[in-house]
C-alpha cells in the first residue's frame, strides 16, 4: 500500500528548531489536502497545519508563529514543515497525512516520526 515517509525528527531543547519532511510519490491533486498532525501521549492525534495546492496554509493556534508548513507543490517529493521556538509542549509524534476532499479512500498516512523536545 502507497504510504508516506516522514523523516527529520528528533531531541532538541526548548528554543530549538526541527524541520520535519513528509515524502509523497505520488502527484497530488488539486482536491487533495496535505497536513502534518501529532499525537502526544495521552491525547487524540491532532492537525497541527495544512495546506492545499493553491491555498493558503492553516495551522492550530498553539503552533502559529512558530511552525511553517511548505508550499506543496509537484515537482518536489517532500513536503516540510519547519518548526521553530520548540516547547516541551510541542512533544509528540508527528504524522504527515495526504487526503483527497472529493474521492473517498484517497488517505494515506506516514508512519510517523518523534519529535521531543526537554526544558
Amino acid at each position: 500500500q502507497v504510504q508516506l515517509v516522514e523523516s527529520g525528527g528528533g531531541s532538541v531543547q526548548a528554543g530549538g528548531s526541527l524541520t520535519l519532511s513528509c515524502d509523497v510519490p505520488f502527484v497530488i491533486l488539486e482536491s487533495d489536502v496535505f497536513g502534518w498532525y501529532r499525537e502526544a501521549p495521552g491525547k487524540q492525534r491532532e492537525l497541527v497545519a495544512a495546506i492545499t495546492l493553491d491555498g493558503s496554509p492553516t495551522y492550530a493556534d498553539a503552533v502559529k508563529g512558530r511552525f511553517r508548513i511548505s508550499r506543496i507543490k509537484n515537482d518536489a517529493r517532500t513536503e516540510d514543515l519547519k518548526m521553530n521556538r520548540l516547547t516541551p509542549e510541542d512533544t509528540a509524534m508527528y504524522y504527515c497525512n495526504l487526503r483527497s476532499t472529493i474521492l473517498s479512500g484517497r488517505n494515506f498516512w506516514g508512519q510517523g516520526t518523534q519529535v521531543t523536545v526537554s526544558s
